[in-house]
């Protein structure tokens, strides 16, 4: 039976074996698939995550933090392997119970605070230490409404054209021109916006940037899924330049490598637990079993 002549049938029942490329760690259940606890460092904060845009904007969040020298951001990035299913550790899932990454722990605080969900994140430490986030309004409000539109767009260039086009086992011209119209029409409003604004906020970087800045400014650039062509992303001009702005600030170039497994090596760190270990690899140390 071809896709076209597919009828769906009166109960859904989960084929283990589809999914493409991911088939392997979706399934239809919550909960952990085996015991296993976190590391814990010696900072307070205690990040476990991955070198994904979702990943990226928290890291770049406490390099920033740190580069305006507030000390308490100093932190504990572990490694949270996806592809093996580390999400579903149960000491992972205690962290966040929806087993994405990137999950949060702040152990300064008695008894600890955990935070899942990469925007709950960003205004977690913006409040908890007063920066990237406008204190007064209309900013303050542009700020979070900017967070708030990536926490509800990126899903549909996500999950949804990123899947299709890049990693789904079938290609689905329907499914692909429905993410594409999706993804172009928010690059647009990006676009638009940008036309008018140095930042998402207005003058003022914030968090909105920061949660932005690692999905749409990868797309812009033509990293993500590898679809710049496809998109013709060349064409968004104002999210070009705001791409470009970003991507020079030395706290995104750190926060970018933070917990990244891919592309060059020169662009990865997979373990971050101390400043030094961007001139120290954690990867050279844990390849080498020290």
């Amino acid at each position: 039976m071809s896709d076209s002549d597919y009828i769906p049938p009166k109960v859904w029942t989960w084929k283990q074996g589809s999914g493409g490329r991911f088939a392997n760690i979706n399934r239809p259940i919550a909960g952990p698939t085996h015991d296993k606890e976190l590391p814990v460092g010696k900072h307070p904060l205690q990040l476990y995550s991955l070198g994904t845009p979702n990943g990226v904007k928290v890291t770049v969040m406490l390099e920033e933090l740190l580069a305006l020298g507030y000390s308490g951001a100093e932190y504990d990035a572990w490694l949270i392997n996806i592809g093996s299913g580390d999400q579903f550790s149960s000491g992972f899932v205690s962290v966040n119970p929806n087993s994405k990454i990137p999950a949060l722990l702040d152990r300064s605080a008695n008894p600890p605070v955990r935070v899942f969900e990469s925007g709950a994140i960003l205004m977690y430490l913006a409040e908890k230490f007063g920066a990237f986030l406008p204190k007064t309004y209309p900013k303050r409000s542009e700020a979070l409404s900017w967070l708030f539109w990536q926490m509800g767009s990126a899903p549909f260039l996500g999950g949804g054209f990123g899947h299709f086009y890049a990693y789904a086992p079938l290609k689905i011209e329907y499914a692909i021109d429905r993410y594409a119209m999706e993804t172009k029409r928010q690059m647009d409003v990006l676009d638009r916006h940008l036309a008018e604004h140095e930042f998402m906020a207005g003058d003022e970087y914030s968090i909105a940037d920061m949660a932005i800045w690692p999905w749409y400014g990868a797309m812009a650039q033509g990293i993500l899924y590898e679809a710049g062509e496809f998109l013709e992303v060349e064409a968004y001009k104002n999210v070009q330049r705001w791409t470009k702005q970003v991507a020079e600030r030395p706290a995104v170039q750190r926060g970018r490598m933070v917990n990244r497994t891919f592309g060059k090596p020169e662009t990865q760190l997979w373990e971050r637990h101390d400043a030094s270990d961007f001139d120290t690899k954690t990867q050279d140390k844990l390849q080498a079993g020290s």
